[in-house]
């Protein structure tokens, strides 16, 4: 992990102070409320349907035991004791109250955390793989990557006021498991026949209103110049897009507006920012920089990567919910005798991504135990632990099911991605957490869980898709239709990993339906791809041969039988 020197310790403590100046002006009158909306957005405070919403930073998705371990002490002492974990591998908080941000600012600035541009139209959180340098298919560890783009664009002047929100995603491995097509810009990391490093960059992805794929504008862009190369896509962006409709604001937009005449736009910037970097214009990234921040990547300390795998027992004598555990939440791992494992956060009785303070302390033992303190924030909303030796799964499993984490679904229909939706977020058309349950309810059995195989559920309460709804195998789409919740059926959709295949957006399969119809409409689609599959076939395989009639079909027969029912 990153190790915060003095400057970062110095930065962030600073920038707690700054908002806790700011937030005492505003509570006693002399700062109005439009002045300190900016403010507090910078530092991710949200004012949210009941109560005001912190968003935590957690960079690239990485986290240590002792700053878990602040995250459940926030949780039970300023918050309703749990935290929600994001798509974007960041924590939520949803009660805390305003007069109470600067304290909570400070306890996290004493672990090296923040919320700062976790909201507001600037460069969010970078997010990258999980399994950042750790999976056996990586080519380069974007981690490093991730944190120099981090310290390079928090607070950067020129681009604090972008005319919408912006997200950037890496990856370093073959398969894509950032979904980098869906970001503002999605950057891959390769080697060259030459052995050098550098990116392919996509500009222009995005979900919302207009969900589009980005496009390929850089195919191999050294290194050094990746941040003078980002630098000339925001400038752009910058000052061509549009700051006066909210809904075309976001770069995506533009690019498909403009088609040739931005990436020429952008190669021109690109050459500008070069051609001055006699007189220091341009930001490349110094060799020793990158050797500085790579080396917070090493291997943990302790950690033994010689060490040879241990001889795997025999399946005959291990209990089934670990064999089944073993194949759906541990993954391959770079070093022969490790693995990483995930730490389930989908369980009935709780939001998906949810985690209550007791939950995050014991996540957190659990990572000083068997993953040398530290965990990641998956893009599904579950723990990951990244260092855990082979000879260690067995009592990990026993640890890690007595606290609720080895439920053995991952990859499966109810390791849902869901938003917290209308229960708490103003902009929501429809709950979320309620239709998350009833299907969690619905397909509570793992037998038909495991017949039914691989498959990605995502819901959204609103168009924004904070769940991610487009990429979602099955999308389902939170509408207002005359101040009642209705939702919208998508199919096969992507969000470009091998498994999913190119990145796509789902196809919609028929009219809106009520809340109390969407189960029996999830359980129709999936009992036709049950019939129709051919041997092998996964939902999203199916689902691209068939098309979205016979699914729009079965979802008509669920809503006949209601009609006739109610008749």
């Amino acid at each position: 992990m990153y190790q915060y020197n003095e400057f970062d310790r110095q930065f962030v403590r600073a920038r707690a102070a700054q908002f806790r100046d700011q937030l005492r002006r505003h509570l006693d009158g002399e700062l109005p409320d439009d002045d300190f909306r900016a403010l507090r957005l910078q530092n991710g405070w949200y004012v949210q349907r009941h109560a005001p919403m912190l968003r935590v930073a957690v960079p690239y998705g990485e986290l240590s035991s002792r700053q878990l371990h602040q995250l459940a002490r926030i949780a039970r002492e300023y918050d309703r004791d749990y935290g929600h974990f994001t798509t974007r591998q960041n924590l939520q908080f949803n009660w805390i109250p305003l007069t109470k941000a600067a304290d909570v600012m400070d306890l996290l600035a004493d672990v090296d955390m923040h919320g700062i541009q976790t909201s507001g139209n600037c460069i969010r959180n970078i997010t990258t793989d999980a399994l950042a340098g750790i999976a056996p298919d990586e080519v380069v560890d974007p981690r490093p990557y991730c944190e120099i783009l981090r310290q390079w664009s928090t607070l950067h002047p020129e681009f604090a006021f972008l005319p919408r929100k912006f997200k950037i995603a890496v990856t370093g491995a073959h398969e894509d498991r950032a979904a980098i097509g869906w970001h503002d810009i999605g950057l891959q990391l390769l080697k060259n026949a030459a052995g050098e490093v550098g990116f392919k960059v996509l500009v222009g992805g995005g979900m919302g209103r207009t969900p589009i794929i980005g496009s390929v504008i850089g195919e191999f862009v050294p290194w050094q110049q990746i941040l003078v190369y980002i630098e000339a896509i925001v400038r752009v962006y910058n000052r061509l897009g549009r700051r006066d409709n909210l809904y075309k604001a976001r770069i995506k937009i533009l690019v498909k507006a403009e088609g040739q005449a931005f990436v020429d736009a952008v190669n021109a910037e690109f050459r500008h920012i070069l051609a001055h970097d006699l007189e220091g214009g341009a930001h490349l990234i110094p060799q020793a920089e990158l050797d500085r921040v790579a080396h917070c990547f090493q291997l943990p300390e302790g950690l033994d990567a010689q060490r040879a795998p241990a001889a795997a027992p025999a399946p005959d004598g291990l209990p089934a919910a670990y064999l089944r555990w073993l194949e759906r939440n541990v993954h391959a791992h770079r070093l022969p005798a490790y693995r990483a494992v995930t730490l389930s956060l989908k369980r009935a009785g709780q939001a998906p991504g949810d985690a209550t303070g007791d939950q995050m302390d014991r996540a957190a033992e659990l990572a000083s135990r068997f993953s040398h303190g530290e965990l990641r924030v998956t893009h599904d909303q579950n723990l990951l632990l990244p260092w855990v030796r082979d000879d260690q799964l067995q009592a990990l499993w026993v640890a890690a099911r007595e606290a609720g984490f080895a439920t053995p679904n991952i990859g499966l229909l109810t390791d849902m991605i869901a938003c917290p939706g209308g229960d708490f977020c103003a902009l929501a058309n429809a709950r979320s957490i309620p239709v998350a349950a009833a299907i969690t309810e619905r397909f509570e059995d793992l037998d038909r869980l495991y017949d039914i195989g691989d498959i990605d559920l995502h819901v959204s309460g609103c168009i924004n898709s904070c769940g991610h709804h487009h990429s979602g195998h099955i999308g389902i789409l939170g509408v207002d239709k005359d101040g009642a919740e209705w939702y919208q059926i998508t199919v096969a959709g992507s969000d470009g990993s091998t498994l999913s295949g190119a990145a796509t957006p789902g196809k919609v399969i028929g009219p809106s339906f009520a809340a109390e119809e969407v189960p029996d409409v999830i359980e129709a689609v999936i009992e036709t791809y049950r019939r129709e599959r051919q041997p092998g076939e996964r939902f999203i395989d199916t689902s691209r041969r068939l098309g979205p009639l016979p699914f729009r079909a079965a979802a008509d027969a669920v809503r006949r039988a209601t009609a006739a029912a109610a008749a």
